[in-house]
């Protein structure tokens, strides 16, 4: 069991331990200690909340202190840091951001050398080391910090080489919605620079305002942006570029088991496609049916896009995702990436002549619904006897025709309660009824 480390690095609220100046200037000294091992230059990113600024000169004097390098990037996408890890031969890179949470959160990702996400062992090693005392180097092996000046530049160029040379985005009016999170400066350009018509909102960044208004997380002002500019698509990302949420020229958000679809028909259309898709445990029991009816395989790991890869690397695949909008392709990239998955969309657009909803006509959702109940605690929902007795009751009126699933989240403290189902009526009324299962265990836990 590690101590700081969860399903997605480390996140939790500024001033909070450990997400203080004073850990991640310890955090910074460990992963140098681990690091320097293989090469002494470290990467570091972050998105545009304001607690970035701080962290990331602690990070920078702890990394050096430890005697590695530092090269620092600014505001960037998360998948962006993996892939300049991989380009600058770094030994590691560090994103400071806590995704789609709000301003107030922050957290940090590592990223390996081959701009994966790092072991477990690794892991273990960074926290062995942030129980150690710290000591400074000898003066003449202190590390140095320098600035990349033209990473967003050669972060777009990486994405406009995904897209397959003469293949034009012109004639297409699409709007872009970066959170005002780390995309601001990047998504656009690669859209417009591919030859289409971009309206962009979320651009504005103050330090405060990421994923507050807009992005995949709150997709409602993007979906009153197409429709008012008869747009042909909405693109929205999350605040730090590894989430996709689109939405259609009716209006309507798709996510991103909808984006799944999408890419691996296409790939399977145009020939170059071979395994299957991975999905979660939360991905519709639509999107399974549609796939078996394609022939195309699918299998479900566990909630984390670092699952998915996981998952994804067991299996030989290719492609996977999460319905909140994660997409791994890993023929392109080796983590989650939003502009890139929008791309592969807006081939399979192009290339078949038809619309997103067209490009959907074969996949027939089931109703699902997801509530989530704020703890003060987390506690594994399974293993409570009243939860498990809840559940079979669930599933027991579900008689085989749908899902039920309760965990605790990864990254906030939070029960997620899902139910999926042949109709709205039933979901809705388990729903409501886990949730007071659940609201009622947690009570219990406060009073004792």
């Amino acid at each position: 069991m590690r101590k700081y480390f969860g399903t997605d690095g480390i996140r939790g609220k500024v001033g909070t331990t450990p997400i203080t100046p004073e850990f991640m200037l310890k955090l910074g000294w460990a992963a140098g200690q681990v690091f320097k091992e293989h090469d002494k230059k470290i990467l570091i990113g972050k998105d545009t909340r304001i607690s970035g600024y701080m962290f990331e000169s602690a990070l920078e004097s702890g990394i050096v202190a430890a005697g590695a390098d530092v090269r620092l990037v600014g505001p960037m996408p998360t998948p962006a840091i993996a892939y300049l890890t991989r380009t600058f031969r770094a030994s590691a890179g560090i994103v400071i951001s806590a995704s789609h949470n709000p301003y107030t959160d922050n957290g940090i990702k590592f990223f390996s050398a081959e701009g994966g996400k790092i072991s477990d062992e690794i892991e273990e090693r960074i926290e062995y080391f942030l129980e150690q005392p710290m000591e400074v180097v000898e003066s003449s092996m202190i590390g140095r910090a320098k600035r990349i000046d033209d990473a967003a530049g050669r972060y777009i160029e990486y994405c406009k080489g995904t897209f397959p040379i003469g293949l034009q985005l012109s004639g297409l009016k699409i709007i872009v919605d970066c959170a005002d999170g780390a995309t601001y400066h990047v998504a656009p350009r690669v859209f417009s620079e591919l030859g289409a018509e971009v309206i962009s909102i979320g651009i504005n960044p103050d330090g405060l305002n990421i994923n507050e208004f807009s992005g995949a997380t709150k997709p409602e002002l993007l979906r009153k942006n197409v429709l008012a500019e008869e747009a042909d698509l909405g693109i929205a990302l999350d605040g730090d570029g590894d989430r996709l949420i689109l939405v259609d020229r009716h209006g309507v958000v798709r996510d991103g088991d909808d984006i799944l679809y999408i890419i691996a028909n296409h790939l399977m259309r145009t020939g170059r496609f071979s395994g299957g898709v991975v999905g979660t445990l939360m991905s519709n029991f639509g999107l399974e049916l549609a796939f078996s009816e394609t022939g195309i395989g699918f299998s479900r790991a566990a909630v984390g896009d670092r699952y998915v890869n996981e998952k994804l690397m067991q299996h030989g695949w290719v492609l996977g995702g999460e319905p909140s909008g994660h997409i791994v392709c890993r023929s392109i990239t080796t983590t989650g990436d939003g502009i890139i998955a929008a791309l592969q969309v807006l081939r399979a657009m192009i290339e078949e002549g038809k619309a997103l909803d067209e490009l959907l006509a074969g996949l027939v959702k089931f109703p699902q619904k997801l509530k989530n109940i704020r703890v003060a605690k987390r506690f594994v929902p399974n293993e409570e006897p009243a939860l498990q007795k809840a559940i079979a009751v669930a599933n027991e009126r579900l008689n085989g025709l749908g899902r039920v699933l309760l965990r605790a989240s990864g990254t906030e403290p939070l029960i997620r309660v899902m139910v999926e189902g042949r109709d709205d009526k039933t979901v809705d009324e388990l729903v409501e009824y886990l949730v007071e299962e659940v609201k009622a265990v947690v009570a219990s836990k406060v009073d004792a």
